[in-house]
């Protein structure tokens, strides 16, 4: 399991400010070859200055020493300390070989906005600060604080640091007097090679152990011949080369000749380097609470002000001054951008497995996810927006809107007042335009989309399911979760209670059934309350469609009257917009606090409790208006002389003639383009105007001398990345996949707003991780986590609900019984007729009459409205034959309607294997390499005994360069 899963990707608090700043740094990808007298050697040395100080000698295979860092200061002291033991060169601004300078001025295009110099070519220089100053010991960790006063904080910083080096690290420090704001200090963390080899061993990291030698042989035919057909989307082989593809086993120091090491410098990516640092960072312990309990973590240092960042340092500069064509890359930052996060190649594939690279997995899984999900919507936009047009086409041959429309037919049927007393007499003609407006979602494509939606969901989670244990196997982390995956820190720092567990005979702490017991019902409880508290909300949203409903139909203003539904429909969502901003806001806090609560024992389960808890409640947030009107909304009215007053005392609403769906249609498109279009301003504008007003306020401070701005102090002004981070960007897409699946009846242009959402959301949120936001920990992950089960029972959701609308909300179901069942001709002539029942309006109660009667409805004796009734004789206003032969044909066209998908889905799932047998070939090669692996290492050790020399059973399984 993997020591450096952290508080997870987009759970973990950071505290550094966000201002944008000027980043400028050519930093080493390598360390120079040559080495010069330290004494010769100048505190920030010049970047183009290939040499290099002389280092101790590596510690042997064996690692069990620890290095110790001679150039370097003790990490127990604070940085004053360390400026009164070692003597500093000054650094020389502003002189020197000008051929050896690498000056940026204000012409450059990378964060140009901020400026530092009063000169009129305002210059910075350039340092090589991606190493320590001996220009060999990579920074893999940087921690930043301010040099207060506060004596509490210095003391836990100088035992954490002394902790810190007492685990094997190597701190280098960096005073405030090197910085740009003279106030901040940082401490620069390396993990020696044997260090990063115990921890790699612990975590069962996989390590390469030979090339993959089956990608041929297993290539699918269609997917050879393909490869040989060029593509736009492809990105070009002459920028990015596709990553190596290994055989890998868990690293382990005695068979370390097994692995494909040819520099212990590069054996171990950035990410990894990164991740095995954070571990201890997170597991060190900084001082006793007031029990004698350890306090723990770097995140705990970062939360009481100790520190105010920690974080990974980016590779160097995301823009270069050459054209990566013509250069290649710089650093994997700056290919990044060029090959991913750059708007002008929004419509190329991701560099998914540079991305894994550079970010790690959890990150490159969600952007994996994100964009086979995008690509799976371009089918379902086409089709749903065919059904929109097939709408438009055929609207005007509605028989049942132009018949409303129709002055002379059946528009000059007078209907029943919408409301008591303020509301009057009105014609069905005035309804035209919302009939129209039905029509165009309301038609027999509905049916078809919505049965295709629900194979489409099966489809994408099936193939995804594919993609994803592909990805599983090629990014090495098929066990993780059962293997790899330890305790979270926090966990064994906050329970006393310990045992022997059942499968490791390993003591570790446990929370007892009593106290779990204790804790889930608090959080029950809790649970519960907010989810009232959401009802009650929406409760409040529906009394507000009542009452202003009555106030619109009873305006003096035609066009008010005439417009009341809608105004009342869009004034509403807008309202339960903003009150779902407002909630999401606040349960948010109170999800992470009753989580915290629980005590889970990994950071898997952590993620999966709080997912679950935000997804409930959003869920229940964003679709609970919109299942009212679907469903709710007319249904129980009642009829006219006798309206229903149980909402207090009010009556409640009526659907239009036409129905409900139109309304469920503005709800979902305020909702939906409301969200997507506020995070795309989150995402867009508001840095924007945040990086404009910093960089104002910059300028200002006007600097009389050239500014050293090291690669450490730039990624320190980059913004954090929230403290939900990749959390809320799944909900968002969550969210998003819910509204395209649950309600697409209702809605059949949601895929396409999708789609079109999230090409611009995956270069966005490329744009932010690669240029906006501190480089995050790379954590692990093995797939998307519940997320996939939320998934599934978005899907499984859908299906009912899509079954529903068409049955209850649309005419769908109404005008199928009419044409098969009564009409002449099998067309829908009279349906109106026959959809609206008459009423004597003698029969009203006396709170119901109309306060006020129009001069053209003063003789009227009777009025219509929507139902099925009869008219006169003894079963006067009971239900007809006809609305139980409805109501018959919508349960029996559920039952059929779910069935049906339930099948497909079923046959869908049998047909499509988990696992490709690309993979699983692959994945048995590799076991059986790591067993051979480990029976040669195990001949090795036996040979000796044997009296042989071992040199044929203990040869490498390939050739290799060692070291």
């Amino acid at each position: 399991m993997d020591h450096s899963r952290p508080p997870p990707i987009g759970f973990e608090l950071q505290g550094a400010d966000s201002a944008n700043v000027t980043q400028i740094d050519v930093g080493f990808n390598h360390p120079p070859p040559q080495e010069v007298t330290p004494s010769t050697q100048p505190l920030y040395p010049n970047p183009h200055d290939q040499t290099e100080v002389p280092m101790p000698p590596p510690a042997p295979i064996g690692f069990e020493g620890q290095m110790e860092n001679s150039n370097g200061p003790n990490g127990t002291a604070e940085a004053d300390d360390y400026k009164a033991n070692q003597q500093k060169t000054q650094v020389e601004l502003g002189t020197g070989n000008e051929e050896e300078k690498l000056n940026v001025t204000e012409d450059d295009n990378e964060d140009s906005s901020l400026l530092l110099s009063k000169s009129p070519k305002k210059v910075i220089n350039e340092i090589a600060t991606l190493y320590f100053r001996d220009k060999k010991s990579k920074i893999d960790y940087i921690l930043a604080y301010e040099d207060e006063q506060d004596e509490k904080k210095k003391e836990r910083r100088k035992q954490f640091q002394e902790n810190l080096e007492e685990e094997g690290l190597i701190l280098e420090f960096e005073e405030k007097e090197n910085s740009i704001n003279k106030k901040t200090s940082f401490i620069k963390i390396h993990c020696p090679w044997e260090i990063l080899a115990k921890y790699a061993e612990i975590t069962n990291m996989k390590m390469p152990l030979m090339e993959n030698d089956m990608d041929e042989e297993l290539t699918g035919i269609l997917e050879h011949c393909f490869s040989y057909l060029p593509s736009p989307f492809e990105l070009s082989k002459d920028i990015i080369q596709d990553e190596p593809n290994y055989f890998t086993a868990p690293f382990n120091r005695e068979r370390v000749d097994q692995f494909i090491i040819k520099d212990k410098a590069t054996f171990f990516t950035n990410a990894q380097r990164s991740k095995i640092v954070y571990e201890i960072l997170a597991r060190t312990w900084f001082e006793h609470d007031k029990k004698g309990k350890k306090r723990i973590g770097v995140s705990n240092m970062v939360n009481n002000g100790s520190y105010t960042a920690a974080f990974p340092l980016h590779d160097g500069r995301y823009i270069s001054e050459h054209s990566i064509l013509a250069s290649g890359k710089d650093n994997d930052r700056h290919l990044l951008y060029e090959t991913w996060a750059k708007p002008g190649v929004w419509y190329k594939y991701q560099p998914l497995d540079h991305v894994r690279t550079y970010f790690g997995e959890k990150i490159a899984i969600y952007f994996a996810w994100l964009g086979y999900y995008t690509s799976a919507l371009f089918p379902a936009a086409a089709i749903g927006l065919a059904v929109f047009i097939f709408g438009l086409a055929t609207f005007m041959d509605d028989k049942p809107s132009n018949d409303i429309c129709d002055p002379n037919g059946a528009g000059n049927f007078t209907m029943c007042p919408l409301c008591d007393a303020r509301c009057t007499y009105w014609k069905l003609e005035s309804s035209c335009r919302y009939s129209r407006a039905t029509y165009l979602f309301d038609n027999y494509g509905t049916m078809i989309f919505a049965i295709v939606m629900a194979l489409w969901a099966s489809f994408f989670q099936e193939f995804w399911k594919r993609k994803q244990h592909e990805l599983e196997y090629d990014w090495d982390c098929a066990d993780f979760e059962s293997e790899e995956e330890t305790l979270r820190p926090e966990f064994e720092a906050a329970i006393s209670n310990r045992r022997t567990h059942p499968v490791t005979k390993r003591e570790e702490p446990f929370v007892p059934s009593y106290s779990k017991c204790i804790r889930y019902g608090t959080t029950l409880g809790i649970i519960v309350f907010f989810l009232c508290v959401v009802l009650a909300a929406v409760f409040g949203v529906i009394l507000y469609r009542v009452v202003i409903s009555g106030v619109l139909y009873a305006s003096t203003d035609g066009v008010i009257k005439s417009r009341a539904t809608i105004i009342a429909s869009v004034t509403a969502a807008c309202i339960n917009f903003v009150i779902i901003l407002i909630l999401n806001f606040v349960y948010g806090r109170i999800a992470l606090f009753l989580t915290d609560l629980e005590q889970h024992r990994t950071q898997t389960e952590w993620e999966d409790a709080f997912t679950f808890k935000m997804f409930l409640f959003q869920f229940v947030n964003y679709y609970s208006t919109v299942v009212y009107i679907a469903f709710f909304k007319g249904r129980f009215v009642g009829r006219p002389g006798d309206y229903n007053y149980s909402l207090l005392d009010k009556r409640q609403e009526e659907c239009d003639p036409a129905g409900c769906l139109i309304e469920v249609c503005i709800q979902l498109g305020i909702i939906m383009v409301g969200k997507q279009a506020l995070n795309n301003f989150k995402e867009i504008l508001l840095p924007k105007i945040m990086v404009w007003f910093k960089s104002r306020k910059a300028k200002n401070e006007e600097k009389k001398e050239d500014i050293v701005y090291s690669r450490w102090e730039q990624d320190y002004n980059l913004a954090d990345q929230p403290k939900m981070g990749l959390f809320d960007e799944y909900l968002e897409m969550v969210i998003q996949y819910g509204f395209v699946t649950i309600f697409v009846a209702a809605f059949p242009l949601a895929p396409l707003f999708a789609l079109l959402n999230n090409i611009i959301e995956i270069r966005l949120d490329a744009y932010k991780f690669v240029t906006q936001w501190k480089r995050p920990m790379a954590a692990r992950a093995q797939d998307i986590g519940i997320w996939f089960g939320i998934l599934r029972g978005i899907s499984a959701v859908a299906v009912i609900t899509n079954a529903a609308i068409i049955a209850f909300t649309a005419e769908f179901i109404p005008k199928m019984v009419y044409r098969y069942a009564h009409s002449e001709d099998e067309s829908l002539e009279g349906y109106m007729n026959y959809s609206l029942s008459v009423f004597n309006v003698a029969d009203f109660q006396k709170k119901s009459i109309p306060s006020e009667i129009p001069p053209e409805f003063g003789n009227v004796t009777q009025c219509r409205f929507r139902g099925f009734y009869e008219h006169a004789g003894p079963g006067e206003y009971q239900f007809t034959m006809a609305y139980w032969e409805v109501l018959a044909a919508r349960l029996a066209f559920i039952v059929v309607f779910e069935n049906l998908v339930v099948f497909l889905t079923w046959l869908v799932m049998y047909l499509v294997p988990d696992i490709p047998y690309k993979v699983k070939m692959q994945m048995l090669r590799e076991n059986f390499l790591s067993k051979e692996a480990l029976y040669r290492a195990e001949s090795i050790k036996l040979s000796p005994m044997r009296g042989g020399g071992g040199s044929e059973n203990g040869a490498n399984i390939t050739d290799r360069t060692i070291f």
